[in-house]
Order: C-alpha cells, then structure tokens, then sequence
C-alpha cells in the first residue's frame, strides 16, 4: 500500500491571496450555457469517464450489508451499452465506493469477493457537521483505516470555519 498523506501545514496567507474576478466567472459561466453540448460519440466518452471520477455512496442511517453497491460499483453501466460504444471490455468502474466507518469492512469483503480492486472510501470525522470531539473524530478516521478504506473523506467542524478559527482544535 501505498504511503498515507503527511498533510502539509496549515499557511493562512494562502487565504488571504485568494481573489475571484466575479465578472469573469459570471460571463464564463453564461457563456457556457449557450455553447452547443457535446454530442453523439464524445459525449458518451465525456459520461463514461464522469462515471469512472464518481464515488458511488450510501450513507443511510438504515445502511444494511452493501453487496448490492459492490456490484454496481463493478459494473456501473448496462454490458448491452458498454457493447453498443465498443467498451464492454475496458472496466469501466466507478473511482470507489464510500460508506460510513461502521460499513468499510463490509465493502472490502464484498469487493475482494467480487475479485474487484475499487477502493473503498468512507466518509469521517462526524460526518455531515463535524461536530463531534477531535479525539473521537481522530479514533473515526483510525478505524476506518483498520478496516481497509483507502480514501478518508473528512468534515471539518464548520461553527470553527465560519467564525474563522482555522487553527482552533475544539
């Protein structure tokens, strides 16, 4: 397996050297919208590959064993489409499939029973608010790691964010 991310410091001068030219961004976007959509062969490569950038999630309070989402994630488009645009033998997949903590090692027994490699991602850190303990969203993200997720999707605590403590560690 690969190295985990040592993160980098937080710099706040990068924040500070933001700056958005909002005329410009507002033409481009309008400008888009009147711009003839891709069509016919490349727009469906522009969908499949949307579809191999997409982490297909569940993230129900009722989530039950995923095998189900393991196979869609193995085979994310119908075999009569994939053959109809000559694919049918690229394996196409989805990026990884993401899960709360407590469903990861569900999903990495499913997948290596699949005989897939997808990743497995699982969201962290007191998912949606982040509002838990750092402590406990720390232990979150170390146990979802145990279980295999390759990918660590992390809530920041958002009060900190919108009242500007950036370096504040509840």
């Amino acid at each position: 397996m690969a190295s985990r991310n040592p993160g980098t410091e937080l710099e706040l001068s990068w924040l500070a050297r933001v700056r958005v030219n909002q005329p410009a961004v507002l033409r481009r976007a309008a400008q888009i919208q009147t711009q003839w959509p891709v069509k016919k062969n490349w727009q469906a490569a522009w969908l499949l590959r949307a579809v191999t950038c997409i982490n297909l999630t569940t993230l129900s309070g009722d989530d039950t064993p995923v095998c189900r989402l393991c196979y869609k994630a193995k085979h994310p488009i119908r075999q009569d489409l994939l053959q109809a645009v000559n694919m049918h033998d690229k394996g196409i997949t989805t990026a990884a499939v993401c899960v709360y903590p407590a469903r990861v090692a569900d999903v990495v027994k499913a997948l290596k029973a699949a005989g897939c490699d997808i990743p497995v991602a699982s969201v962290a850190t007191g998912f949606p608010a982040g509002q838990t303990a750092l402590k406990t969203r720390l232990e979150e993200i170390r146990l979802a790691v145990e279980a295999g997720a390759r990918e660590i999707d992390i809530v920041i605590n958002r009060t900190l964010v919108l009242t500007g403590q950036w370096e504040a560690e509840d």
